[in-house]
């Protein structure tokens, strides 16, 4: 998704040292990245979005009307205690008004409407709505909730949050991202959103923090000039004309979605649809590209059924069959919004044509395709609480790319692919960032992480085991958000292997350990140790050529194995160079 994050992070100068890492954070910092008592609180049920972009102009007005449940238990703090709720929108978007209903009148109106009484009902909202009062801290926003919490406490409530104003306009999406203004070859208007670790609140009001997802979905209405085609997360639920020149399409997802996720596109676009048969039964696939790129489109996307086969072979049935699959042409290179992946390759395989691992392989498949695909698994049905986590999203769906190519090509070449792709590691800093800041860590979380995952695998030894693991996270954290320590437990716990130094090693340091070793004056005897590593370092390096296996238990002291003569020496440095990330370096003896 990210991988020009590397030339960025260069430019702007990145240290090399851990010392250097360190930095000052703000109080709008703590703002964005942490569940603050005005988060605390409540949790998000729905979202419900309207927004209408004026091209011309470049700006947007909108509404978005937030359903959430009030905590009343240990886990929270007495709520009592903060009756103020914190909505994040980041300038220069205004927030015009916030208005709320109690749960009563709401009640009045959800009865008259049932009951086919709409007039009425328009004329008691105009009674029943209430302005809420708010002060803003910079993009958040701190509004005086009006219910008086008890015993009668509703156990969900909403508010309604009406906003307008110029967004932020993205300036190298979807690395820097924010709203999208762009016009297609034929001049016409293309637009939609780019927001990953930017933030959702950069275009619409929400509890901008991953730990909290809609937990009953979303729905998305977008106004778009009748010239225009509009499309949005899920299933397009209804298109309504304006008879102003403009029509609203509104798009709903019943599942949880990642706030960064929920995206629009606007532009000249034909769909087609498809179907396929997984492990959950029929899943709806759907295509949307500009009208001009539909006969390079179609057998592209082909594509798609591949990479479901691979998928839901290692990972368990793609999460979303109820809110389908869907790829949609995007005015930037790709991002993995959920049921509507971002698609800018250019119909071409590799990356915009190029193999990143210059194995040869990368040229196999269209890297986009596979890549933010994989993300359905691992970034939006299994999510980080915290952004310094995102090696769950990028490291894991990296190692995505391997195992589909292991699938398809053989377990040969995942492994060349994985080895190539390590020449992109440049360990200017730990993967995992500060925690509550809204920080990402290095963009190591992509080829380190999977280069990680790959040698987890390796050290396994057993690939019915690790696919076991891989289709157990997405069953155990199915539409959850979670913490690395979840995610490494669990590795550990069902692998058998406590490889939780193994994880302090390549997320939390820039240290890549270094196998020393040397043969015996004969070659049949293989020394070596670990240096250059954690206290505690236990990576098992598990070893296979045509005729051997060789097992290296992890050690910081010198130990050594018997090997065959001619075999050994020419065969276990290269096995251990291909499969583990760790650095050789033969010497002459223990010293």
């Amino acid at each position: 998704m990210k991988k020009a994050i590397y030339a960025f992070m260069l430019i702007i100068g990145f240290s090399t040292t851990v010392k250097a890492q360190e930095k000052t954070f703000t109080h709008a910092d703590t703002l964005r990245g942490t569940i603050t008592p005005e988060r605390a609180w409540w949790d998000v049920l729905r979202y419900d979005i309207w927004v209408k972009p004026d091209y011309g102009t470049k700006t947007i007005e909108g509404r978005v009307k937030i359903v959430f449940k009030i905590l009343m238990g240990k886990e929270t703090p007495h709520v009592s205690a903060y009756p103020k709720m914190q909505i994040d929108l980041q300038a220069p978007l205004i927030i015009d008004s916030i208005k709320h209903i109690d749960t009563y009148k709401a009640s009045v109106l959800r009865s008259l409407e049932r009951d086919g009484q709409d007039s009425l009902a328009n004329e008691y909202k105009k009674q029943f709505y209430y302005k809420l009062d708010f002060n803003n801290e910079g993009n958040a926003h701190i509004v005086s909730y009006s219910n008086k919490f008890g015993v009668d406490v509703p156990y969900s409530d909403s508010i309604t949050i009406y906003y307008h104003g110029t967004p932020r306009e993205a300036v190298r999406p979807p690395w820097d991202g924010g709203w999208i203004w762009k016009r297609d070859s034929l001049g016409r208007p293309w637009m939609s959103v780019a927001c990953q670790g930017l933030g959702a609140s950069v275009w619409y009001p929400c509890k901008d923090h991953q730990s909290d997802e809609p937990d009953n979905g979303a729905s998305l209405s977008i106004v778009a000039p009748d010239t225009l085609v509009a499309v949005g997360n899920g299933r397009l639920t209804s298109k309504t004309p304006n008879n102003d020149g403009t029509t609203t399409w509104k798009w709903e997802v019943a599942n949880p979605i990642n706030n960064y996720n929920i995206i629009p596109y606007i532009g000249k676009y034909v769909n087609w649809t498809d179907t396929y048969n997984g492990e959950k039964g029929k899943l709806d696939l759907s295509y949307w590209v500009l009208d001009y790129n539909e006969a390079r489109a179609k057998p592209q996307f082909e594509q798609a059924k591949n990479m479901l086969k691979a998928f839901e072979y290692w990972y368990g049935p793609y999460p979303f069959y109820e809110d389908g699959y869907k790829l949609v042409e995007a005015p930037h290179l790709g991002m993995e919004h959920q049921s509507a992946v971002a698609y800018g390759n250019k119909f071409q395989n590799g990356y915009l044509g190029r193999d990143l691992s210059r194995s040869g392989w990368g040229l196999k498949w269209d890297f986009i395709i596979v890549h933010e695909s994989g993300h359905e698994w691992f970034a939006n049905s299994i999510t980080s609480k915290d952004l310094a986590d995102m090696w769950i999203h990028e490291g894991i769906t990296n190692y995505s790319e391997t195992l589909f190519t292991d699938y398809w090509y053989g377990k040969q070449a995942g492994n060349e692919y994985n080895y190539g792709i390590r020449k992109n590691i440049r360990n200017d800093k730990p993967i995992i960032a500060h925690y509550g800041v809204n920080e990402e860590g290095s963009g190591d979380m992509y080829y380190k992480g999977g280069n990680m995952m790959h040698l987890i695998r390796h050290s396994i030894d057993d690939d019915s085991v690790f696919r076991q693991i891989m289709r157990g996270l997405n069953k155990t954290f199915y539409h959850e958000t979670v913490t690395t320590q979840q995610i490494e437990n669990y590795i550990s716990k069902h692998s058998g292997i406590d490889f939780s130094k193994v994880f302090d090693q390549y997320l939390r340091t820039t240290q890549i350990p270094v196998l020393e070793y040397y043969f015996s004056a004969d070659n049949k005897t293989f020394f070596y140790h670990f240096a250059n590593c954690v206290p505690g370092f236990n990576l098992r390096i598990m070893l296979h050529d045509s005729t051997n296996t060789y097992k290296l238990p992890a050690t910081e002291t010198w130990k050594s194995i018997s090997v065959q003569e001619t075999a050994g020496a020419a065969v276990l440095p290269p096995l251990i160079d291909k499969n583990y990330y760790v650095i050789l370096k033969q010497v002459t003896a223990a010293k």
